[in-house]
């Protein structure tokens, strides 16, 4: 490949996968987000709970891929170091959103919302469940912070194993868990001609109003 430019400026694929429509989805749009997600589950999409999140700090957006970890009522959890760069626009601003895509059912799912941090007992649980490498790790990673070399993080790493040997990793009081609540999701289906469908529901005081996006 000689011209990179040239390849992503004429790189196309048509989508024919699937439609989607108002009397196709839920009413509720949660139920909505598991039908899809297990359709992606049984389709064996590679890393279904892969999902960027968005934040803004300082009115800079940032996002990253992290892992969904738990489900339920609208509110989803993920896990990590309170005091990265994902932790600081957090706590300044809690509104963030999230985008599933799964290419091969030619589908993306966009949900915005407000962020808590999870419960102790939610960490608590989740970092114990985590592989004990898992854990030393978040011990030895201050993450998001410069490091003068590979070397540096390693050299962390085998003081902390040394510290713990022989005895369980206790959840580090700066690395937890948040909730997102959603009051915002966008259903989106790929189709011919780039003529896309895009279901959306958004929360009005206790009821989803559902309406369509032209693509």
């Amino acid at each position: 490949m000689t011209d990179h430019n040239e390849y992503i400026n004429n790189k196309r694929s048509d989508f024919s996968k699937g439609t989607l429509t108002e009397t196709d989805v839920d009413r509720d749009p949660f139920i909505q987000f598991e039908s899809w997600l297990k359709q992606a589950l049984d389709a064996e999409v590679p890393e279904l709970q892969a999902m960027h999140l968005s934040t803004v700090l300082d009115n800079k957006p940032s996002s990253r891929v992290v892992y969904l970890r738990k489900m339920a009522n609208n509110k989803f959890w993920f896990y990590g170091n309170y005091e990265s760069k994902k932790g600081k626009s957090l706590e300044q601003n809690p509104y963030a959103s999230l985008n599933f895509f799964w290419p091969e059912l030619q589908r993306q799912i966009r949900i915005e919302g407000i962020v808590k941090k999870a419960t102790l007992d939610s960490s608590d649980n989740y970092f114990v469940s985590r592989p004990r490498e898992s854990q030393l790790g978040a011990w030895a990673s201050a993450q998001s912070n410069v490091l003068q070399s590979r070397e540096e993080l390693e050299k962390r790493l085998i003081e902390i194993t040394n510290e713990f040997e022989g005895k369980p990793v206790p959840r580090p009081a700066f690395w937890g868990g948040w909730v997102f609540k959603a009051n915002y999701y966008e259903f989106w289906q790929g189709r011919k001609s780039r003529l896309h469908d895009r279901i959306c529901y958004e929360l009005k005081n206790t009821d989803w109003n559902i309406f369509r996006l032209a693509p």
